[in-house]
């Protein structure tokens, strides 16, 4: 019988804890999406994934490639 002195207050910690943990989790958007982790798979780097510095960079990186292949042809066609 002392032994529910115990537990029944350790029992309440946990359901707060729990209870906080929960809207913790709602409040920070954690289950915004579920359905994409699951989608995501099935793609290999798609864009839409990125983050827009992510994407930003990448096509930076693209014109960059253009230019300098461009530049190169211009100097093997002189």
């Amino acid at each position: 019988m002392t032994i529910l002195y115990l537990l029944i207050p350790l029992t309440l910690i946990l359901l707060a804890l729990a209870v906080w943990a929960f809207f913790w989790a709602v409040r920070n958007d954690q289950f915004e999406d579920l359905e994409g982790p699951a989608h995501r798979i099935l793609f290999d780097e798609d864009e839409n994934d990125l983050t827009p510095e992510e994407r930003q960079r990448r096509r930076d990186q693209a014109a960059a490639r253009e230019a300098s292949s461009k530049q190169d042809d211009d100097t093997r066609q002189r």
